[in-house]
C-alpha cells in the first residue's frame, strides 16, 4: 500500500477546525481506494509563539523538506504585528522551499454560489497560475527617515528570466493537462510596468514552442473587467505574483466566496503546500461554524498533486453534488455546524467512490 507523508499545520483561528474536517476526508479517501496518509502535526502558529518565542523553528523546517506534502488550515492573528506569523510560516515555505507556483482553480459548481447573474458551472472554469516567489513580493524593500515627514518608503520588482519562465511553461502543460479550451492567457501590465517586459517577451517564447496551445493576452485592469463580463473567455491565465494575488480574489467570488476556494503552492515533483485561501476568522474560532468546503477541497488538490486522482475526484464530485442537492446550504460561516459538512462528505466519497 502507497504511503504518504504530510505535514499538518492547523494554524490560528478557524484553522485548526477546519483542518481537522478536511483531513477525516482525506481518510476515508485513502481507506476507500487503498493508501495510506502518515501525518505528522505541527503546533505552528500565534499560540507558539508567544509561548515559545519562535515561528518555524528550524529541525521541523528541515524535517518538512522530507516530506511528501504540507497541508496548512489558516494563519494570523491580531494579537502580534500584521503578517509576522504569516512571512514566518507561509512565505518562508514559499520561498525557502521554492514553491514557484501557487495555483488556484476558479470552478463554479452550483449557479446560486456566483453572485453574477446568468453565469453557469458551464461559464466558470479556469485555473490562475500565479508567480509564487519573485515580484513585488520578494522581500526587497526598505525605509529612509522612518517617522519622519520625509520618510521614504520603497519595494523592488524582481523578475529573473528563470522564475518567469516556469511559470509560463507550467500554465501551457497545466492548459494541454485540463484539455479544456487549451487557452493561455498572459496577465500582466507591461505597458505600465516596464519590467514586465521579460513576462512578455518569455511568453511569446514559450507559446511558439507549444503550437496546439492558443494564446491571448489581458493588461491586469481589462482582465478583472472580463473576468466579471465575460469568465467563460479563460481557461488558464498566468500572471506576476501581486496581480495573482489579486485576481485570483477575485475569482473566488466569482465561484462562490473565500468558503469554497482552495490552492497549491507547488514546486512539481518535490513538496508542497496546499492551503484554503480564507483567513483565520478569530471571532469565529472555537464556534464550529466556519465552512470547512474550502478546506476540504485543499485537501482534494493535495491528492491530485500526490497522484491520487481518483480519490481527489470523489472529494471534488462529492462537494458538487452535496451542494447541486441542496444538502449543503452554503459555503458561508454559519450555514453547517463545521463537523457537520464533514461527515457529509465522508458519506458522500464512500458513496461516489462506490460508483466509480
Amino acid at each position: 500500500m502507497t504511503e504518504y507523508s504530510i505535514g499538518v499545520i492547523g494554524g490560528d483561528g478557524i484553522g485548526p477546525e477546519v483542518t481537522a474536517e478536511a483531513m477525516k476526508v482525506v481518510d476515508a479517501a485513502a481507506d476507500v481506494f487503498g493508501f495510506s496518509v502518515r501525518r505528522t502535526e505541527y503546533p505552528f502558529g500565534t499560540d507558539y509563539y508567544l509561548d515559545h518565542g519562535e515561528i518555524f523553528p528550524d529541525d521541523a523546517f528541515e524535517e518538512v523538506k522530507g516530506l511528501n506534502a504540507v497541508y496548512l488550515g489558516a494563519i494570523g492573528d491580531p494579537r502580534v504585528t500584521v503578517g509576522m506569523i504569516e512571512y514566518g510560516i507561509i512565505a518562508r515555505m514559499r520561498f525557502d522551499l521554492d514553491l514557484y507556483v501557487n495555483l488556484r482553480p476558479i470552478k463554479l459548481y452550483d449557479e446560486r454560489l456566483c453572485p453574477l447573474k446568468g453565469k453557469s458551472p458551464d461559464d466558470i472554469d479556469m485555473a490562475i497560475v500565479r508567480e509564487n516567489t519573485e515580484g513585488a513580493y520578494a522581500g526587497m524593500h526598505g525605509f529612509c527617515h522612518k517617522g519622519q515627514p520625509l520618510e521614504v518608503a520603497t519595494q523592488t520588482m524582481v523578475y529573473t528570466r528563470e522564475g518567469v519562465e516556469r511559470a509560463i511553461r507550467f500554465a501551457f502543460n497545466l492548459a494541454r493537462e485540463r484539455n479544456k479550451k487549451k487557452q493561455v492567457t498572459l496577465i500582466d501590465k507591461a505597458n505600465a510596468v516596464r519590467a514586465q517586459d521579460i513576462w512578455t517577451r518569455t511568453f511569446a517564447e514559450v507559446a511558439a514552442e507549444n503550437p496546439d496551445i492558443k494564446t491571448d493576452h489581458a493588461y491586469v485592469d481589462a482582465a478583472c473587467m472580463w473576468m466579471i463580463k465575460n469568465p467563460e473567455w479563460f481557461d488558464v491565465a498566468v500572471t506576476p505574483n501581486l496581480f495573482g494575488d489579486i485576481v485570483t480574489d477575485l475569482g473566488a467570488m466569482l465561484q462562490g466566496g473565500m468558503g469554497i476556494a482552495a490552492s497549491g503552492n507547488i514546486h512539481p515533483g518535490r513538496v508542497s503546500l496546499f492551503e484554503p485561501i480564507h483567513g483565520s476568522a478569530p471571532k469565529h474560532a472555537g464556534k464550529g461554524i466556519a465552512s470547512p468546503v474550502a478546506a476540504i477541497l485543499a485537501g482534494s488538490m493535495m491528492l491530485d498533486y500526490l497522484g491520487q486522482k481518483k480519490a481527489a475526484a470523489a472529494i471534488e464530485q462529492s462537494i458538487i453534488d452535496l451542494l447541486k442537492s441542496g444538502r449543503i446550504k452554503g459555503v458561508n460561516t454559519g450555514d453547517h455546524g463545521t463537523s457537520e459538512v464533514g461527515d457529509m462528505v465522508v458519506a458522500e466519497v464512500k458513496s461516489v467512490a462506490a460508483q466509480v
